[in-house]
């Protein structure tokens, strides 16, 4: 059974934004009145002039003019200083001490406020002295210093009553409830923001109005309350649009986001981030540019992207460091720890804790250092040092019940509660959980209280409670569904599935166990569908979005944006892979990272803006009676295998029968098939490896598989082999080598749900009036011969010599800055053509074997589309993956002559067949949950009823062949594509020069097989 879930506290680290510095500092007595310049008596009117000034540069809030303001207040000092007005000095003082407070300078702002206080003093100023006492007293706050900070509030606050300064009596009250707000206690916080809305209230103050509304909400967001919180924050916002305060519109959007955040509402957190972001940029307040590049980067960590993450935290850590936000810098620093320990360099991560807890423990946050303490608990947990992260958590316990911290209570609870589940003490664990899952449920953290059912499903299972097992794990996995459902973004949806596989390959195997115990109660038809459940819910959204059109009604600019924005991408990824002159390799690897965060931020706008997109339902997963009705016919066999780590599974299912048998673990079926792939890859005529895999994946169903079509749902490493080449189970014993072909069509999918909808797609779809279009043999080349003549095609005759014949079409081929030239692919499309009269055909060779010709919509009037080129397999990025088409024109200007998976998804191509004549095409990330993100996804969202993959770096001249005689098969005997596939492999494989699985196996059909 699968262990407890355990958390880093990263929940709990996302900066919200208290507003506890409300800069009364610029408020100018007789000088600046409501914006407004006042005629001045004082004689040093030069010095006034100058204090405006700076005034103005002041609120622009950019690093530049702050330097600028800076200056200007300067100069103004030394000429206050000539007429002795103590009065006026010390006011600038204290403006020039919120300059220096700003940029992070903080004891130089001490310095100068600590002047202007003894000014004011000396010259009876009271209110320049409750000032100065404010300001200092900010400083101290956002140093950590909280008690000194609450002693000169304190002073200061009298002082502002004596001299009826309501605006500067609301603005200490902020402050004071601030500070409560930090030591925990809430009421008395929220008692003096009370006491300051009403002040601001009634001197009509409406920005300080809508910073203690906001204040108010960051109480009751800590509180759990996220709702009311909300409400708060959404009263705030149009007030300080309204006043022109752009950070405090960038700070309360953070807020806002970090609630939806925290409710699970990852999508829409990250619209108000990117938001609050661009705000932040625009003033050029680091401090909140930080805060919310922390934040975005939460979003995305918790959504599985851990590289993304780190960028962004990266990015906010100097930023942190530069405005001296101690308590911000380890915060990121505890966001970063939390990264590396998710991957597994646990020294690395406690290196980073260790450096945020000192940092904690001086500014006195006792909720960031109880963060602190729970994640380095979490590593010695994982490191096996079971009491040494207990004594951790425990440290942490007390202190975020002090905080009143609920939500990382919950999760040091549940830490805890692990520690007790793996050291055998179920009860001692179960109590711990059951603690956590109100607090969870308080605070709204639908992901929290997922994990926590699981927990406890976990246990109960261990414990051989399997009946109540089932009932946490179910309510565990619809929380899930629900949270997937709010994610916009099709690659962030899908990260977010991968984090949660564990939660499914337990629930299947639970069932599994149940079946073992009663196997009269359908429980293994159960886990057949949550198996489908668990497998490419991403491809069968996106076919869903495919049929709905949803880009029809979108605002055309939004469209053209995103056009303009691939061709961007599309420009550098050519320019990175071909290494092209002119451009820094690590520039064009960011550059590319910014452009595909933007793209993806552009497809939430364009769902959000259509119309088609709102009534979208998308479709639930069939269950296993769905299947047999609606996928399987009397004539097909579906095998779907799930790997799991302590057992695998394998159903069969026939219209009429559903079987399931236990495999073996993951880890044994991919050392297997890995070595399959790599016998077969290296031309080994019969791979040995193969009985023993088909002894595992095929043995169990052999008696009744017959001579029936098979259709594979394969997991994991399994989707990267041939089936078709494994050998028959009922000849493992003889030494003549006869694969599945022999007996069996083979069809493959990522999902039994996926042809489902595929077929719902296209099945009333007129067929194209035309029949065939070949794009073959593109100029990859500057030195190709073709610029001087188009060459005619080449005939060639067949020979033995393996070298000639593995010349790949892949990125192996690379040699400096090209590709190899695809001769073999001319005959290929030729020999094809031959086949179909000349008015339902068309060919493009050559400089016409480009981007636009693939991308011409006139392609949707052909029935099949083949393409022979390069194939460009990127699996870190598989968006980038693609094909290589002709990279340059006839007058040797290199053109942009990749064909990604981006620029598939924009294809309109409605085709009965795609032919993909390339290396590795059916291959590209895997991803738990979804599978091989591969090119079949991008052309089935274009239309296409069913693509021809490879699974490997192919031959040319075997691959030659293998269309040729493929095309015939089809376009001379009627023959559909998944039986003329398997005639045209038993044809090479009965051949004496291609009967190696590595010339005949690499191609496959996916989709549709009648």
């Amino acid at each position: 059974m699968v262990s407890p879930k355990k958390w880093l506290s990263i929940l709990s680290v996302n900066s919200l934004m208290l507003f506890n510095v409300s800069f009364p500092v610029l408020m100018l007595p007789n000088i600046v009145n409501g914006g407004e310049v006042i005629a001045q008596t004082n004689p040093n009117a030069e010095a006034d002039k100058l204090l405006q000034q700076g005034l103005k540069l002041y609120k622009q809030g950019t690093a530049e003019s702050l330097k600028g303001a800076l200056t200007k207040w300067e100069e103004a000092l030394l000429l206050f200083r000539k007429t002795g007005n103590l009065s006026r000095e010390a006011y600038t003082l204290n403006n020039i001490g919120a300059v220096y407070n700003s940029l992070g300078e903080k004891q130089i702002a001490l310095n100068y406020y600590q002047q202007a206080l003894l000014l004011s003093q000396q010259a009876g100023n009271q209110g320049g002295e409750a000032i100065t006492l404010n300001n200092i007293g900010n400083v101290y706050d956002s140093i950590g210093e909280k008690q000194i900070a609450l002693n000169y509030y304190q002073e200061a606050l009298p002082l502002r009553r004596q001299v009826e300064d309501k605006r500067g009596e609301a603005d200490t009250l902020n402050n004071i409830g601030a500070v409560y707000n930090d030591l925990g206690e809430k009421q008395i916080a929220l008692n003096y923001y009370q006491q300051a809305l009403l002040l601001s209230q009634q001197v009509g103050d409406r920005a300080g109005e809508a910073i203690t509304i906001s204040n108010i909400g960051v109480v009751y967001d800590s509180l759990g309350e996220k709702q009311i919180a909300l409400n708060y924050y959404q009263e705030a916002l149009p007030i300080l649009q309204e006043v022109g305060d752009k950070r405090g519109e960038a700070d309360t959007l953070n807020n806002i986001g970090a609630v939806y955040n925290d409710l699970g509402e990852k999508q829409i957190a990250l619209n108000y981030y990117q938001q609050a972001l661009l705000l932040s940029q625009q003033v050029g307040d680091r401090a909140g540019e930080a805060i919310t590049l922390n934040n975005i980067g939460g979003v995305y960590d918790s959504l599985g992207e851990k590289q993304t993450a780190l960028n962004f935290y990266q990015k906010a850590l100097p930023l942190r460091q530069q405005v001296g936000d101690k308590r911000g810098e380890a915060t990121t620093l505890n966001n970063i720890g939390a990264v590396y320990n998710s991957l597994g360099e646990k020294q690395t991560a406690l290196n980073f804790y260790q450096k945020a807890l000192p940092l904690l423990q001086q500014v006195g946050d006792r909720a960031g250092e109880a963060t602190t303490l729970n994640n380095i608990g979490l590593v010695y947990d994982s490191l096996g040092e079971k009491q040494t992260a207990l004594n951790y958590y425990q440290k942490a316990l007390p202190r975020l019940q002090q905080v009143g911290d609920r939500a990382g209570e919950a999760t040091t609870l549940n830490n805890i509660g692990g520690v007790y589940d793996s050291l055998g003490e179920k009860q001692t664990a179960l109590n711990y959980f059951q603690q956590a899952l109100p607090l969870l449920q308080q605070v709204g953290n639908k992901g929290g209280e997922a994990g926590t059912f699981f927990n406890i499903a976990s246990l109960k299972a261990r414990q051989g409670k399997l009946t109540e097992s089932l009932t946490f794990i179910e309510k565990s996995l619809e929380i899930i569904e629900d949270l997937r459902t709010k994610i916009v973004a099709t690659d962030l949806r899908t990260s977010y599935f991968a984090t949660v596989q564990d939660e499914y390959q337990f629930y299947i195997n639970l069932l599994m166990q149940l079946h073992k115990q009663n196997p009269n109660e359908g429980y293994d038809s159960k886990a057949l569908a949550a198996s489908e459940r668990s497998r490419a819910r991403s491809l069968l959204d996106i076919l869903a979005e495919s049929g709905a059109d949803i880009k029809t009604g979108v605002d055309p600019q939004l469209l053209a944006q995103e056009k303009q924005l691939l061709q961007k991408l599309n420009t550098l990824d050519q320019a990175r892979q071909l290494n092209t002159p002119g451009y820094n390799p690590h520039e064009l690897k960011q550059q590319i990272e910014t452009l595909s965060n933007q793209l993806q931020q552009l497809e939430v706008k364009i769902k959000q803006n259509s119309p088609r997109y709102a009534n979208l339902k998308y479709p639930e997963p069939l269950t296993a009676s769905e299947i047999q009705k609606q996928v399987i016919d009397k004539e097909t066999i579906l095998l779907q295998y799930s790997l799991g780590e302590d057992r695998s599974y394998l159903w069969l299912v026939t219209p009429t029968e559903i079987s399931s048998y236990e495999l073996p673990p993951r880890v044994e079926i991919e050392e297997l098939a890995k070595q399959f792939r790599e016998e077969i890859t290296s031309l080994s005529p019969v791979p040995e490896t193969g009985n023993k895999l088909s002894e595992i994946l095929l043995s169990p169903v052999a008696n009744k598989l017959e001579n029936k079509r098979i259709l594979i749902v394969a997991d994991g490493i399994l989707q990267t082999i041939p089936f078709a080449a494994l050998p028959l189970p009922q000849n493992l014993n003889q030494t003549n080598y006869q694969p599945l072909i022999v007996n069996h069509e083979i069809v493959t999918l990522p999902s039994a749900s996926s042809i489902d909808i595929l077929r719902e797609q296209v099945k009333d779809r007129t067929l194209a009036p035309k029949k065939v279009a070949v794009i073959a043999d593109p100029v990859f080349e500057d030195n190709d011969p073709r610029f001087q003549t188009i060459s005619q095609p080449k005939k060639e005759t067949e020979n033995n010599d393996l070298t000639r014949m593995a010349l790949k079409r892949s990125i192996e081929d690379f040699l400096g800055s090209s590709f190899n030239r695809l001769e073999g692919t001319r005959q290929e499309a030729e020999a094809i053509l031959a086949l179909v009269p000349d008015n339902l055909e068309q060919i493009f060779l050559d400089f016409d074997a480009n981007r636009e010709t693939a991308i011409n919509p006139k392609l949707s009037e052909y029935q099949i589309v083949h393409l022979a080129t390069h194939g460009l397999l990127n699996e870190t990025q598989p968006e980038l993956s693609g094909l290589v088409l002709s990279l340059y024109d006839k007058t040797g200007k290199g053109k942009p002559g990749f064909l990604q998976l981006n620029d598939i998804f924009n294809l309109e191509m409605p085709a009965e067949l795609v032919v993909l004549s390339a290396c590795k095409t059916g291959i590209g990330e895997e991803i738990r949950g979804e599978g091989l993100v591969s090119l079949t996804r991008g052309f089935m969202y274009a239309g296409a009823k069913r693509v021809v993959v490879s699974l490997w770096s192919v031959a040319d001249n075997s691959t030659s062949k293998l269309m040729q005689n493929y095309y015939r098969k089809m376009l001379e005997m009627d023959k559909n594509p998944v039986e003329a596939m398997r005639e045209t492999q038993l044809e090479m494989l009965s051949s004496e020069n291609w009967k190696a699985p590595y010339y005949w196996a690499p191609f496959v059909v996916q989709g549709e097989w009648k």
